[in-house]
């Protein structure tokens, strides 16, 4: 892209070093206006530091966007997904992943009301956040202008970005000089940790690496249960009180964090190509996750919920690679809304050191009948007598199998 066809970029940013390394980079290398959007997604920072930062390095006041969308992130991301119960690779709640769409939409979004020309993002050139930022930007703006720094700039090292950013005067925190131990990205639904101490996947995770959970060996010895009320597929109540999605997951997230709840190291396949280990907290999450399928194990009918799980993996790989705005994810997304028509009720859980477990779930759609399935006399809907014809038509296949078997002396 020649330096001179920029006029004005939008910057995901978030006042950190490489952040506002990046914003004078913009103006020195490509001359252009920068304008910063910086998105509380419940990252648990305080975020006025961001936007005096960027005062202090010549960003215009009416061109600094600091937004909270904590409620539009649950409500709009967090929520569909889980209704699908999507997990990466079969563990991975994708915390990460769901919030990139979000900041790409309000970077296009922003970059419309201003009248820019491209956008610009920190992900490096190794990792999936290149592809979900840049995806997102191309389904909404197909003719944006995208920068991405570091596919273009040499300060591949720590000690090269620090001594840019004191060439430009741009302040830099004590803690921010050294080298860090490791990368965190954080939000409402979870913070992940990768990079350096964690990079050898057969050490075990250092303690002081984890910031949203404590220990399980150190949680409470006496159980805690807790009732999570749905409509619809979406959490809107905890212990009978109603709450907004971001304050659902939130208490929920204080009562995983007591608890020990939702920790997972984890060696995954990254859409660029290589393995990368990343240390997972999703307090909140995991159990959310564990209470919307104790709600569906008696709502949903087998066969709706037999295919949710087969679809749930292409799912998940499609949040994860950055389809979030692809047709394939829409479609999948209208099947498993569908299928949440009838999820409604009450799942009762107990969490004891990291572990958590559904103890009890009742809805007034619930499809368990407890007199067809009881071992003493109950109704007349199902009679014992009607299995062996059941039995004996799909034994048909394996009878011709093995006559076929027999014939052959195999």
């Amino acid at each position: 892209m020649a330096k001179g066809d920029v006029k004005k970029v939008v910057l995901a940013y978030s006042g950190g070093l490489d952040t506002s390394i990046i914003l004078k980079w913009l103006q020195t290398t490509y001359g252009c206006e920068v304008v910063t959007f910086t998105a509380d997604l419940g990252q648990g920072e305080e975020l006025a530091p961001a936007r005096q930062k960027a005062l202090l390095l010549g960003i215009k006041p009416e061109n600094i966007f600091v937004e909270d969308l904590r409620e539009e992130f649950v409500r709009d991301y967090v929520f569909p997904m889980f209704r699908a119960n999507a997990l990466y690779e079969g563990q991975y709640l994708l915390g990460t992943s769901i919030a990139r769409p979000l900041i790409a939409r309000k970077q296009i979004e922003i970059a419309e009301r201003v009248g820019a020309d491209a956008v610009a993002h920190g992900a490096t050139g190794k990792g999936n956040d290149q592809v979900r930022f840049e995806l997102a930007y191309y389904a909404l703006k197909p003719d944006v202008k995208v920068i991405a720094p570091w596919r273009e700039w040499d300060l591949t090292s720590r000690t090269r970005r620090i001594e840019c950013a004191e060439a430009h005067q741009s302040p830099i925190a004590k803690d921010k000089r050294g080298e860090a131990p490791f990368s965190v990205d954080a939000n409402l639904l979870h913070a992940s940790s990768e990079g350096k101490v964690l990079e050898d996947p057969a050490r075990e995770v250092p303690d002081y690496v984890y910031s949203r959970t404590i220990d399980p060996e150190h949680a409470p010895d006496q159980a805690s249960y807790v009732s999570v009320d749905f409509e619809k597929g979406d959490a809107v109540a905890i212990d009978g009180q109603p709450l907004s999605p971001a304050a659902l997951l939130g208490q929920l997230n204080a009562l995983g964090r007591a608890n020990g709840i939702g920790r997972l190291d984890l060696v995954e396949n990254r859409f660029v190509g290589m393995k990368s280990r990343g240390m997972y907290e999703t307090p909140g999450g995991t159990i959310l996750l564990a209470a919307h399928r104790g709600i569906e194990s008696i709502t949903l009918d087998r066969g709706a919920a037999h295919l949710k799980d087969e679809l749930m993996p292409k799912y998940a790989e499609l949040v994860y690679f950055g389809f979030w705005f692809a047709p394939e994810r829409e479609m999948l997304q209208a099947a498993i809304d569908k299928s949440q028509e009838y999820v409604s009720g009450r799942v009762r859980l107990k969490l004891y050191k990291g572990n958590v477990a559904v103890v009890g779930r009742e809805s007034a759609f619930s499809l368990y009948d407890q007199d067809l399935v009881t071992f003493e006399e109950g109704a007349v809907a199902y009679d014992h007598r009607d299995a062996a014809g059941f039995i004996r038509l799909n034994a048909l296949r394996l009878r011709t199998l093995a006559q076929r078997k027999r014939k052959l002396g195999l």
